[in-house]
């Protein structure tokens, strides 16, 4: 049950010869206040001064608040939360996206991929017959009819003898024609990298497809994008973060292009929301955990920012690693506890070898501990997520009292037995709610999950039953940008507009979300995760006035409704960074 809450300033030094109150510079009344504090508290109004909220509580108590250059914004009853908080996400890879040539997830036949690309090389007037074509945001998983499986032919039908790149939106693959793979190389004969898988046809021949580590092959020929490049994509990246209501984020896997471009637009006065990054430590054959983690803090030294005030700086404060790939048909890459079933029956397959020995994963954990970083780990599958979670027991053991916030990412398949171990080491899992519902991915890869693993997949609701602090992360631009899909997904379990048709039903039997806990995944657990925790996540005096105004209270709506909700405002330290058009 929701309380009305009525907080004082928390600045105010009250004395018996009652000094005046200093004024808010802005004052929101009339409203619906969610605070996401301890209480789930509601009131009515909040009042901002130099970026902090000062004030949260009935209308009443911002008379005293209001002076004459206090702008006052009358909600009408809408809805006042917490900004969104996207503890997962690949902004800069967004931003890119929308300057290259796009399929749009979409559904396609042969024939249609075919012509879209035609598309793109036509249009493209600048570059010459040797300049890369990259195509982003391929649905590998949804090619038409069904089972589909794309070679190198596919991208000879297209008239162009440019080298041709097409990235699977999931991240897990490529597609490359015949001209890129002579370019690098790339034969019958080259041996499959670590933790990657060159594919091959039934006369051992490459079929263009390149799993995992294997991308590399090619994606170290295609030019970086250029400075101007970038810098126009981080724009373009936090248009749409502040539009969705975003601000806070983690980049979970960034370079030193993205962070040089935040920097100048942070510089400029440009960055709209809290940015924090994590620098990628990767597992090559010579791997040395104390090499690895000098480079992540030598990042952070280039690139970290102090506070300043309440204004939106940058944070490098995050290690990344992968310990697989993903459950999902064709790859089947992540790591699994038992194998991965074979006309109808367990087979052989327990996915590819963990990409970290356990020795390696907990003596990086510990040494990143020691350097006061947030280890954040991709586990796709429950082998690699028990190995997640032994490890961090492991530096938990070394380090008892320090304030690590380890994070495993995705955690689409987990062992019931590790249920309740996330709460036992202080795990946090960082969850995608939009993968929780029927769609044509999971349906392509039931029988090879089996019934018990099928039936407990996307363990949202069940992780928060044992005690998880359950933390939500976009994957964007794996998905599209739409977090409030998320939220109703992790209520509903179910799909939305044609996929709902396609798909019926809820998935599994995982019982979901209410929806203030999904809110609390995508505001203070998010923060928590973060390290933000007492600066911002919840609406309450002291914290930056991060929040947004919403179009519907998603307390009083049907679930089905929620997708549907479109920010009216979204405010970062107390500034307003958007504003939808009346």
């Amino acid at each position: 049950m929701k309380r009305v809450l009525c907080l004082a300033m928390a600045f105010t030094a009250f004395s018996t010869e009652a000094k005046p109150l200093p004024k808010a510079d802005t004052v929101f009344l009339h409203g619906y206040v969610y605070t996401v504090d301890a209480r789930d508290s509601v009131a009515q109004a909040v009042a901002v001064r130099e970026g902090k909220i000062i004030y949260v509580g009935d209308d009443a108590g911002t008379k005293q608040l209001i002076g004459k250059k206090t702008q006052v914004i009358d909600l009408k009853g809408r809805m006042v939360m917490p900004g969104l908080i996207d503890g997962h996400m690949h902004p800069q890879s967004g931003g890119l996206r929308m300057l290259n040539c796009n399929l749009n997830y979409e559904a396609l036949t042969i024939p249609q991929f075919q012509a879209r690309i035609q598309t793109c090389v036509d249009a493209d007037t600048e570059d010459g017959p040797d300049s890369w074509l990259v195509v982003i945001n391929w649905f590998e998983q949804n090619m038409q009819p069904a089972g589909t499986v794309l070679t190198h032919a596919a991208l000879e039908g297209v008239k162009t003898t440019r080298p041709i790149m097409v990235h699977s939106s999931f991240g897990h693959s490529n597609l490359v024609n015949a001209r890129a793979m002579a370019l690098a190389g790339i034969t019958r004969d080259t041996p499959d990298p670590k933790d990657g898988r060159i594919v091959r046809d039934a006369d051992g021949q490459p079929t263009g497809l390149l799993e995992e580590a294997a991308q590399d092959l090619v994606d170290k020929l295609v030019p970086p994008p250029s400075v101007e490049k970038n810098y126009k994509a981080t724009h373009l990246a936090l248009e749409a973060m502040r539009e969705e209501g975003i601000t806070s984020f983690l980049d979970a896997y960034t370079d030193i292009e993205t962070m040089t471009a935040y920097r100048t637009v942070a510089d400029e006065g440009g960055l709209t929301a809290r940015a924090h990054f994590a620098v990628l430590i990767d597992s090559p054959a010579d791997y040395d955990p104390d090499k690895a983690i000098a480079e992540v803090l030598r990042q952070k030294a280039e690139f970290e920012q102090k506070d300043d005030g309440a204004k939106p700086v940058m944070k490098v404060d995050t290690a990344k690693l992968f310990l697989d790939g993903v459950y999902s048909a064709p790859a089947f890459s992540a790591v699994m506890v038992e194998p991965y079933f074979e006309h109808g029956r367990p087979g052989q397959s327990y996915g590819p070898k963990p990409y970290f020995s356990q020795a390696q994963l907990e003596d990086t954990l510990i040494k990143l501990a020691a350097a006061g970083l947030n280890p954040h780990m991709h586990a796709d599958g429950d082998g690699s997520v028990r190995q997640g979670l032994d490890a961090i027991a492991a530096m938990r053991k070394v380090h008892p009292g320090e304030d690590i916030r380890p994070a495993i990412a995705h955690d689409e398949i987990v062992d019931p037995a590790d249920y309740k171990r996330y709460a036992e080491v202080g795990a946090l899992p960082v969850l995608s709610f939009q993968w929780g519902k029927p769609s044509v991915d999971i349906a392509a890869s039931k029988e090879a999950l089996g019934p018990v693993r099928y039936a407990l997949i996307e363990p949202t609701g069940l992780l928060e039953l044992y005690g998880a602090r359950i933390v939500y992360g976009s994957d964007w631009p794996v998905d599209r940008l739409d977090e409030w899909l998320a939220l109703q997904v992790a209520v509903t379990r179910e799909a939305v507009g044609e996929d709902a048709v396609k798909y019926p039903g809820r998935l599994g039997i995982d019982p979901g979300l209410k929806i203030t806990q999904a809110i609390r995944a995508i505001t203070i657990n998010a923060a928590y995760s973060l390290r933000r925790d007492k600066v911002t996540g919840s609406l309450e005096p002291g914290k930056f006035a991060d929040l947004i105004v919403l179009d519907r209270n998603l307390l009083e709506i049907r679930p089905e409704e929620i997708s549907g909700t479109q920010v009216l405002l979204t405010m970062v330290g107390g500034k307003v960074v958007y504003k939808a058009r009346e």
